[in-house]
């Protein structure tokens, strides 16, 4: 399961890694696929490709289940701060775990933790026994497994590649995470007109046979391993100075944190304008994804091609993102909303990679598991606080002023003259 990230290293293995603090002019070019020449980033490709899938079908099946037994977009909205209220409470936590900790053994337990709470959703709501709170309860569950699981997936890439190819497998991975995202709200929308949300939780309760499987076959002596962390006292508060005695590292978290909190709580948006606004029911909630996602696949395949991480990109994507999403709200046909959807996609995969590679590439190995714990909490743990208001907002005033005002409050964050 990924988490865009889903949604986001290791020494070279001829020299060592040490972090870049500084991007060059000019950018560098590479082939759009280089990653996937390697054996161990292949497998976890493949895996990946298969439990992403699952993964989608999970949250549009979640979403729309909340929806169908609440009438509510503020519990939508509660369900998305549930699952990502974990990382915020546990986020640095989890990061200080797996730099002590060996990572394909940890994905290995965090993966079938993941399996284990789809399944048991399955088993609730195939038995006609669901009830909101299961799937607040699941959706919680979801977020705790994640706390561990999405650092450790983060730098995990980079043990499987290398520094040299860090950019590009991260890219590689956001294109797979978008790639289920075209397949995933397709099936999902199928199978809940056609037989039922619990099929779609049952689906991905068993994806997660394919990652497990792969991370199995993998080739340890291939690995660029970092060694673990030794345990010892003061490590969350090494990492947190670490962090604050960088600036490069400061800027793209804080950003991404305001974006995080009030421009991906996409689920609650998007089920609210195609219900409320549209009235168009699951179908047009599932196109809305599908589009977001054809965009998100091509700005994931651009940040490949790039081969670096520079501030300016990062600065007018978040831009642009923020833009596009205040016309949308404005946007007077479903089919002129959905075809907004496509650049909105583009934009926001261009943000979350190229802040991600920034992170990662400016960080020092031994610190990576809490920087990317930090970066993961205040991206996704934004959502906890901001998915209650922006449900709150859209359910009073309308999907139309909630969805403006929100990008509204995140644009006004983003000072040009502190960045560039």
């Amino acid at each position: 399961m990924s988490t865009g990230s889903g949604a986001a290293s290791a020494p070279a293995p001829d020299g060592p890694d040490t972090p870049t603090t500084t991007t060059p002019d000019a950018p560098r070019r590479t082939s759009m696929f280089a990653s996937l020449k390697v054996r161990n980033y292949r497998l976890f490709f493949m895996g990946q490709v298969v439990s992403n899938i699952g993964t989608w079908m999970q949250r549009i099946a979640q979403d729309w289940l909340v929806l169908s037994l609440t009438g509510s977009s503020a519990a939508v909205g509660i369900t998305t701060a549930l699952q990502f209220l974990p990382m915020l409470l546990f986020g640095l936590y989890g990061g200080v775990l797996v730099d002590r900790l060996p990572k394909r053994p940890t994905l290995l337990v965090t993966q079938s933790a993941m399996a284990l709470t789809a399944l048991a959703l399955a088993v609730l709501t195939l038995s006609g026994h669901v009830q909101v709170w299961h799937v607040y309860v699941a959706a919680f569950a979801m977020g705790l497994a994640t706390v561990m699981d999405n650092p450790a997936r983060q730098t995990f890439v980079s043990e499987l590649v290398g520094r040299d190819q860090l950019q590009n497998a991260v890219s590689m991975n956001s294109a797979n995470f978008q790639s289920a995202r075209l397949v995933g709200p397709a099936v999902a929308g199928l199978m809940i007109t056609g037989v039922g949300t619990g099929w779609a939780f049952l689906a991905n309760g068993l994806s997660f046979v394919a990652p497990l499987s792969c991370l199995l076959l993998m080739r340890a002596r291939e690995l660029h391993t970092v060694e673990p962390a030794p345990r010892g006292k003061g490590q969350l508060r090494a990492g947190l100075h670490y962090v604050a005695g960088r600036p490069e590292l400061i800027w793209t978290i804080v950003l991404v944190g305001f974006i995080g909190t009030f421009g991906f709580n996409f689920p609650v948006f998007l089920s609210a304008f195609a219900d409320d606004v549209f009235h168009a029911g699951a179908g047009a909630y599932s196109l809305f994804n599908t589009l977001m996602a054809v965009g998100s696949l091509a700005g994931a395949l651009l940040a490949a091609r790039r081969g670096t991480a520079r501030l300016r990109v990062l600065i007018a994507a978040a831009l642009g993102f923020g833009a596009l999403e205040i016309v949308a709200s404005t946007a007077p046909e479903l089919w002129l909303f959905a075809l907004l959807m496509v650049p909105i996609g583009v934009f926001s995969m261009t943000v979350n990679v190229t802040a991600n590679t920034s992170i990662q590439m400016s960080t020092d190995p031994a610190m990576r598991g809490r920087v990317m714990a930090l970066y993961m909490m205040v991206f996704l743990g934004g959502s906890p606080v901001g998915a209650p208001i922006v449900g709150w907002v859209t359910d009073t005033y309308g999907a139309r002023v909630g969805f403006a005002a929100v990008r509204l409050a995140a644009q006004d964050e983003i000072d040009l003259d502190t960045w560039v």
